[in-house]
């Protein structure tokens, strides 16, 4: 019987099998396809052999946890084999979330060990700040991939973290070799890469609207201003005081003034200072950013959309559209939709930004890095279509 947690990685098995009639471990076989060609006349057929690979997430109860657990089901080169969680471990995939849990018959969370990960291809990591930098270096150890969804290995600076997150970095000589995890400006870096700093969701929506702009010298570095609304998935699985229904519905606050988490690696994204002013929506998730800025010299709109329509032509998960985004349009699916206006009364520049922070603004997002630095399909195993109604 196959036994995907003891089969050997794709990327083990790749090294080994260098032709069809290298001798292949039955128990590692998932599928043997046999594919007629175009040239079946000729009875000329094709065997190809098939092995997924196998991917852990670390951090399975949360809401990224499930977000990564909803998205690899329906991924075609990527299995989940382990999923850990400390406060719901021996805990049912199905029993957690039961929406999904007709993709994990028989999976069962256990707590988190790293070293029960080896022989996996990739592993996500998705706990809260602060813990990933004791998890990600033993993993390092044994896994080809590691991509981390929390905040520990994105900022360069380790000087940041003690600032910004109220803790020291335990790990700062894996800053240096993290490769930030946002596909549409790092493309190229990531390919190839072992370690994957996933972007945070409200830094997601900025940079794509802004960092391009900024390195096309149509806006100025100074004076950058976003204001986004998250849902409040955003804030975790984890109840308080500020995000339980009765303090959120009917309700819109602006948060961490001044001193949000995402300042520094927004400013470091986009590549110059921010002001950046999250607020608190009553929607379950969703992010829409809406950014300003001060242009080089006169622009119009049409200016302005004919540059990021030109920075993002074949994006896959990129769409540039002429009316203001919603987060609906975005809703459960790995897109980004964005839009741009010039107002010469002001002389200020507008861009607007939708994307879901659990897809384009998290576990897609992640899945999509992982993707190039395993050299798949950068859009497999992602919707680009939204939820609608």
């Amino acid at each position: 019987m196959y036994n995907a947690a003891r089969a050997p990685s794709h990327l083990q098995l790749r090294e080994r099998v260098v032709k069809l009639g290298s001798e292949l471990n039955p128990s590692a076989s998932r599928v043997i396809r046999v594919r007629a060609t175009p040239q079946l006349f000729a009875s000329i057929c094709e065997v190809q052999y098939v092995h997924a690979m196998k991917a852990a997430v670390i951090g399975a109860s949360g809401y990224l946890g499930a977000e990564l657990l909803r998205l690899l089901a329906s991924h075609p080169d990527l299995e989940v084999v382990t999923a850990q969680a400390d406060a719901s471990a021996g805990m049912a995939i199905a029993e957690l979330f039961p929406g999904i849990g007709g993709a994990y018959v028989g999976l069962t969370t256990t707590p988190t060990d790293p070293v029960a990960c080896a022989g996996c291809d990739v592993v996500f990591v998705a706990v809260p700040s602060g813990r990933s930098q004791m998890i990600v270096p033993p993993l390092m150890e044994s896994v080809p991939v590691v991509v981390d969804l929390g905040a520990d290995f994105r900022l360069r600076d380790p000087a940041a973290y003690r600032r910004w997150y109220g803790f020291t970095h335990t790990a700062p000589e894996l800053l240096g070799r993290a490769v930030y995890g946002l596909p549409e400006l790092h493309r190229t870096e990531l390919a190839g890469a072992r370690l994957i700093a996933a972007p945070g969701c409200y830094v997601t929506a900025a940079a794509l609207g802004l960092q391009p702009l900024l390195a096309a010298g149509v806006i100025e570095p100074d004076g950058l201003i976003v204001d986004a609304a998250s849902g409040t998935s955003g804030a975790g699985r984890q109840p308080s005081a500020t995000t339980h229904h009765a303090a959120v519905n009917e309700n819109f606050v602006a948060y961490g003034l001044l001193d949000h988490r995402h300042t520094p690696e927004m400013a470091q994204a986009i590549g110059a200072e921010v002001l950046f002013t999250p607020h608190l929506a009553p929607m379950t998730r969703g992010i829409l950013a809406t950014c300003y800025a001060r242009p080089v010299q006169p622009v119009t709109t049409d200016d302005l959309l004919a540059a990021l329509a030109a920075r993002y032509a074949g994006e896959p998960f990129v769409e540039v559209v002429a009316h203001p985004p919603s987060t609906r349009e975005t809703y459960a699916s790995n897109v980004a939709r964005l839009t741009a206006r010039a107002d010469a009364r002001t002389d200020h520049v507008i861009v607007l930004v939708a994307i879901d922070n659990l897809t384009k603004g998290g576990a897609g997002q992640a899945i999509q890095a992982a993707n190039i630095a395993l050299g798949l399909d950068e859009t497999s195993g992602l919707p680009r279509v939204a939820v609608t109604p």
